[in-house]
């Protein structure tokens, strides 16, 4: 678990990000794997001429999950950064798999996890084979009814116990989430899955995605989807589908988040 740092006397800063999670055993800093926070911190070690630099992620993306919007924030031990350098010289030394857009100051209460109230992914479903979107889409040749996907979709809509699609061990206090979006669009050979939340659960999105594949291939009605929903056992839903496909693709903070003072 990230736990949050102890208050400072320094100023504190948020870092927007995007990143290419092909490479990344997920965001968070872990023991012997790759990790995209890993990378951050040792680029943001290398600019400032600190020995350490700690920082705090909006989420934890799993093994292999992209993300074209994610917030960080962390407390140089410096007492003012020039901004517009720092970001500059960041883009110069981090990976070529990972963007940084945006630093700016914020007050020193401001969490880039618990402050954000809204976050939305994308899951991403090839209809067609394609080598170049191997690492971006998963491929998925057979016939779908996405309009049975839609209808099962609308029936997260809310604030629901989300149990059946929390994978254990994932830490929850609560598995309560209001969804505000849940949707599947087709855009040329894609497929795409939308899901806005003011929060998710360990592996929610791809175990969403695999249940509801199962609806779309026939295999289960809206009937059992619901079943599947008010049963709260992550036994009665569907597979995972791979993480390849899934992408971070906005978090969304309130404006007092962003007030320095």
């Amino acid at each position: 678990m990230e736990q949050e740092e102890e208050k400072s006397e320094f100023a504190r800063y948020f870092l927007q990000i995007a990143y290419d999670g092909t490479n990344y055993h997920g965001w968070q800093r872990q023991p012997n794997a790759h990790s995209v926070q890993e990378e951050i911190e040792k680029a943001l070690c290398k600019i400032l001429r600190l020995p350490k630099v700690v920082t705090l992620g909006c989420g934890r993306t799993d093994t292999g999950v992209h993300a074209s919007d994610f917030y960080l924030h962390f407390v140089p031990e410096i007492y003012e950064l020039n901004e517009e350098e720092t970001l500059f010289r960041l883009q110069q030394v981090l990976p070529k798999d990972i963007a940084a857009y945006r630093l700016f100051k914020v007050n020193n209460r401001a969490h880039a996890r618990f402050d954000a109230n809204e976050r939305s992914y994308e899951y991403r479903i090839a209809k067609k084979k394609d080598p170049f979107q191997r690492n971006y889409t998963y491929f998925y040749g057979k016939e779908l009814n996405v309009e049975a996907m839609n209808n099962a979709a609308r029936l997260m809509l809310g604030s629901h116990d989300f149990a059946c699609f929390c994978k254990s061990g994932g830490g929850q206090m609560t598995t309560m989430c209001d969804v505000r979006e849940a949707r599947w669009e087709e855009k040329d050979s894609l497929l795409i899955f939308h899901i806005t939340a003011d929060r998710f659960l360990r592996n929610m999105v791809r175990a969403v995605v695999g249940t509801l594949l199962q609806v779309g291939r026939g295999e289960m009605s809206l009937e059992e989807f619901q079943d599947v929903l008010n049963s709260k056992s992550r036994n009665a839903a569907g597979e995972s589908v791979r993480p390849n496909g899934l992408f971070l693709t906005r978090v969304i903070y309130p404006e007092s988040t962003f007030r320095t003072n």
